[in-house]
């Protein structure tokens, strides 16, 4: 089989093609093909790709952004969780020395890999994106770029800065090891089938000066737990948080330690974690982590 007998801008050839291969699509993965060229090609163009670069893909589906990539004389490891794709993406690839295949749900696979990769980009489902996101950011697989297609929504909640009705704990946990911006939108006409939402692709790049790794899976719980409630100050929000994380202290300590840590970090002591930013907030847990150990 030839990757050439599938035009991937055509959804009566991509339809045909399922077909012939007895293969439906999923609900469940999300799966729509990005039938535009051009957004394909815009997106290629925001990874910035070189000859020898290491790139993952997630959710390759069948291929289209898969075939720019390995055209650029990168080597690609394609990340597929619906084993139907799998098995098509291997035969229609087979030609490519550069091309490797890792199957399964892409959260438990990525750490086999023995080489970090320059670049990390895919089109995304709204129900897992975060969790992808948040997994990477965590494991500190942070190349030099990553570029993801989102749901609008998402992407915006990825993006927010403080004190904007988008703002959460994911848009903490992004900035506090990353810069996030978004770069383009994509109408639902561009894909097939067509979502019923607006889709965005976003640039993610490290900072110079991150969360450390050593930190950042406590950092994450700390800012989860800040987030909780957007009605409660944080020396409401953060208790329970407080007697997993500061097992030390006594009953009805931990507000005089938050109230003397925030005065530290220069915060009053009814504020809400919604308009702190990142390096507030780690500002703030280092204070109080400090003071534990």
């Amino acid at each position: 089989m030839g990757k050439n007998v599938l035009d991937y801008d055509s959804p009566a050839s991509i339809r045909a093609f399922l077909e012939d291969n007895k293969l439906a699509m999923s609900r469940r993965f999300g799966q729509n093909f990005l039938v535009d060229r051009r957004m394909r090609e815009r997106i290629i163009q925001a990874l910035d790709v070189e000859t020898g670069m290491r790139i993952w893909e997630i959710g390759p589906g069948l291929g289209a952004m898969t075939e720019l990539i390995l055209e650029k004389g990168a080597l690609l490891t394609a990340f597929e969780i619906d084993y139907g794709f799998a098995r098509l993406l291997e035969s229609l690839f087979s030609g490519y020395d550069d091309f490797s295949i890792v199957e399964g749900d892409m959260r438990k696979t990525w750490r086999t890999q023995t080489a970090q990769p320059d670049r990390i980009f895919g089109n995304l489902p709204y129900n897992v994106a975060f969790d992808i996101i948040t997994d990477l950011l965590k494991g500190g697989c942070v190349p030099p770029r990553m570029v993801f297609t989102l749901q609008k929504e998402a992407a915006r909640r990825m993006t927010a800065r403080p004190g904007s009705k988008d703002y959460s704990a994911f848009s903490v946990l992004c900035a506090s090891v990353c810069d996030t911006r978004i770069l383009f939108d994509i109408g639902s006409s561009a894909f097939w089938p067509q979502p019923r939402v607006t889709s965005s692709v976003v640039q993610i790049v490290p900072k110079d000066e991150p969360v450390p790794l050593d930190r950042r899976r406590d950092f994450f719980d700390f800012v989860r737990a800040a987030f909780s409630s957007r009605r409660k100050t944080l020396r409401n929000a953060l208790y329970l948080w407080a007697r997993a994380a500061l097992p030390s202290l006594k009953e009805g300590e931990f507000e005089t330690l938050l109230q003397k840590s925030l005065k530290q970090a220069g915060f009053g002591v009814d504020i809400r974690a919604e308009v702190l930013d990142s390096e507030e907030l780690f500002l703030l847990y280092r204070t109080l982590m400090l003071a534990e150990e």
